[in-house]
């Protein structure tokens, strides 16, 4: 016993030596970390998308000579990362799902934004992409606020660094359009901001503030639209340069000033006061969205801290310019010329406040567009214009003759065909022959090159390409039942004048992509890249979480 008892102390002994000098060394070891900070997580202070809405990538290089070198563009080319080959890798090619798309990484099928509109067969009615009446506008008195991003099904960039910061970082989106302001900002956004065009006054929702920040009022209170009317809009440089135009005021440009407009110089002080809708048709709609991203970084402290914020700008002005007079327009140069002399000065400005190299900077678009097809047919290039509200009338009446029954055709847009599918099965039609009378009638139609039921994909001849696009754009709730696919250079809508985009083409897919600033490489590739893409790179420049719909992969080339 007398033994046991000895064994027992020396090991109660030996345990207390053994717990005492890890003590010891513990304490050892937390006075020297005492003396050594914890080394941070590099990170940007501030990280810049910008997308310009409606621009092809070939402008890059078709008005490159007359970019100026100490410009925007010049200065992302030569010093940034340039992804030349990048596509969008669905369609419908429009505003609202590129948007989404190049901030959650994400396709129409998966983050369900499948069109600036479209016909939702879970509410029976037409959807607007952002629209939400649960909310109210915020610095103004009308409807043009009722939005949010509830539509968007999966979260963006922004909303996983507010999580990876457990909501430190701040996340602000601003543009024109709405739809571009809100989407890329994400449901977590500490505000979105917009233009209204019946006021003149940047505007927001009632989901993001209860009343508009004293620096958004500040900015309002300037009345900048006013005086950029005042300097009415005269080409940047002699007229007689622009020389990668047509001619100005040719007979397939639509009248956005009014039909006594002949074109440059335009008279937009005649505005002041009254048309304030006038603003986006000119480049001024870009200069002003730059101011108020100046306001937002200023007023809200953007990349004032170690801790990374994201502010989203998109540039609308060159969408409605497009769309009225074409890419190969005057106007056209001059925005574009326009706007390399405003990115420069952001980029300028980025510089002073947040510091050269502590930012980075995206520049890309949502989508292209397409030539205006009496430009093309000019120059004997085979194009034309559909008209789609002409086909809906008719169809609707064939459909009534031939069914005897009414509303049978929801609508004809993001080139798909919506049917009342409620309707049919009610009326025990046959779904088959229905599909089959529609794709009959429209496939006789001028330009249309194939009509398909979207069931039946996998069993339609089609090039894979196209076919992955075609998948990748399809939610079935919010998509069509049959396809349209027009012939190359035709475009829906827009019969004589102006241009669109929408389509698989490259004229409407390939669009920009450059990289600039903190940890970027400085070089360029031509592998085919996609604008899902994006996404996944910011991802993990930040070391945070990819979106919860992400598709896209990481750019490496891009990153240092």
């Amino acid at each position: 016993m007398k033994t046991k008892s000895l064994k027992s102390r020396s090991y109660f002994m030996n345990k207390r030596i053994i717990i005492f000098f890890s003590l010891f060394i513990a304490l050892i070891a937390d006075g020297q970390n005492a003396q050594m900070p914890a080394e941070q997580l590099q990170r940007p202070k501030l990280v810049v998308g910008i997308v310009v809405d409606q621009m092809r990538w070939d402008f890059l290089y078709r008005y490159y000579d007359r970019f100026a070198k100490e410009g925007g563009f010049k200065r992302m080319l030569s010093q940034g990362f340039v992804c030349e080959n990048t596509m969008i890798p669905y369609i419908p090619t429009l505003t609202a799902c590129g948007h989404s798309s190049i901030y959650t990484g994400s396709v129409p099928a998966i983050n369900g934004i499948t069109g600036n509109d479209w016909w939702d067969y879970q509410r029976s009615q037409i959807v607007y992409c952002t629209g939400d009446d649960k909310f109210t506008t915020i610095g103004a008195s009308g409807t043009e606020g009722q939005m949010s991003p509830g539509n968007l099904l999966v979260t963006g960039i922004g909303d996983e660094l507010r999580l990876a910061t457990n909501f430190k970082s701040k996340v602000i989106g601003i543009a024109l359009k709405d739809r571009g302001a809100i989407l890329p900002a994400g449901h977590s956004a500490n505000g979105a901001y917009w233009y209204d065009s019946k006021t003149g006054d940047w505007i927001s929702s009632s989901y993001y503030v209860k009343e508009l920040p004293a620096w958004v009022k500040e900015l309002n209170a300037k009345k900048m639209v006013d005086k950029y009317f005042a300097g009415n809009w005269s080409t940047l440089y002699p007229l007689d340069t622009y020389t990668q135009s047509t001619a100005d005021d040719v007979p397939w440009e639509n009248k956005a000033f009014g039909p006594s407009a002949k074109g440059f110089p335009y008279q937009l002080s005649q505005f002041a006061g009254k048309n304030y809708g006038i603003l986006p048709v000119t480049p001024y709609g870009n200069s002003f969205t730059f101011d108020m991203a100046r306001a937002s970084i200023t007023g809200e402290q953007l990349g004032n801290d170690s801790i990374t914020d994201l502010l989203t700008i998109s540039l609308s002005s060159t969408d409605y310019i497009g769309h009225s007079f074409g890419p190969n327009s005057v106007e056209a140069e001059d925005i574009y010329l326009r706007l390399d002399k405003d990115l420069g000065d952001f980029l300028n400005y980025l510089d002073k406040q947040i510091g050269k190299g502590a930012y980075v900077v995206f520049l890309s678009a949502d989508h292209g567009a397409s030539h205006v097809p009496a430009f093309l047919n000019e120059h004997k290039i085979p194009a034309g214009s559909a008209n789609g509200g002409k086909m809906e009338e008719q169809l609707n009446v064939l459909l009534k003759e031939k069914f005897k029954t009414d509303s049978l055709l929801l609508g004809i847009f993001n080139y798909q065909v919506f049917l009342n599918r409620a309707l049919i099965k009610t009326r025990k039609m046959n779904k088959d022959e229905v599909y089959q009378f529609v794709i009959d009638f429209l496939s006789r139609q001028e330009g249309v090159l194939k009509v398909f039921a979207l069931n039946t994909l996998n069993s339609v001849t089609l090039n894979n390409s196209v076919r992955q696009k075609i998948e990748n754009g399809y939610f079935e709730d919010r998509s069509g039942d049959l396809q349209m696919i027009y012939k190359p250079q035709w475009i829906e809508g827009f019969v004589g004048k102006g241009t669109t985009h929408g389509a698989w083409n490259p004229y409407d897919a390939h669009i920009p992509l450059l990289w600039y600033g903190w940890h970027i490489a400085q070089g360029k590739t031509n592998k085919e890249l996609y604008m899902t893409d994006i996404a996944p790179t910011l991802a993990a420049m930040l070391h945070i979480q990819m979106p919860s719909g992400n598709v896209g992969h990481v750019i490496e080339a891009a990153l240092k």
